[in-house]
């Protein structure tokens, strides 16, 4: 993928994080990229990153500071900003809040806008209940025109049985794939 503007929105699946940020530098290389906060991956220290340190990544891997409100995101509308949108990670309550309308964070204030420019919006998601309570917002989401799924599975069968994650490598085929309208196959790994 070369030479689009792409918005990478990152919420607060913390233990992703480092999966997160290569792809991020591989998309960097060659496009356009800004990234959006959500207020937990921008503020929460955890035991994987320090939000401070996080945020510094994020901006020197991107060049620019990234959106951390929701009148920043709200640009993404008007302005077109994006040709494509990754949300990644994607967790259970994002996915939630996106399936029921609600749009409280940047984050979500960035997908509203890109779909409300009929642009394609790429969910990568990772939440320890999928297979539980989060089946019915994926289910449901699956049925939106313009969301596409990064392909996903269980992350830990044995330990967290209806945990699943998407497969953060597979995210820059599943782009190529949305900037086309097709969503790659197979959803499910």
């Amino acid at each position: 993928m070369r030479d689009k503007k792409i918005g990478v929105a990152i919420t607060g699946s913390f233990c992703t994080f480092s999966q997160i940020l290569p792809v991020l530098e591989r998309l960097a290389r060659d496009n356009e990229v800004t990234a959006i906060l959500s207020p937990a991956a921008a503020q929460t220290d955890t035991r994987f990153y320090r939000a401070k340190d996080f945020v510094q990544d994020v901006q020197r891997i991107t060049g620019r500071p990234p959106m951390t409100t929701i009148a920043e995101a709200e640009q993404v509308g008007p302005q077109k900003l994006f040709d494509v949108l990754l949300v990644a990670p994607c967790t259970g309550n994002t996915l939630a809040k996106l399936h029921h309308g609600i749009t409280d964070t940047s984050v979500l204030m960035a997908i509203k806008a890109q779909v409300r420019n009929d642009r394609p919006v790429v969910l990568a998601l990772s939440t320890n209940d999928a297979l539980g309570t989060a089946a019915v917002n994926i289910g449901g989401l699956l049925n939106r025109r313009n969301l596409y799924f990064v392909p996903f599975s269980q992350d830990d069968h044995e330990k967290k049985p209806r945990s699943m994650a998407a497969r953060f490598g597979l995210c820059e085929q599943t782009m190529e794939a949305a900037l086309e309208g097709r969503q790659t196959q197979p959803i499910i790994l």
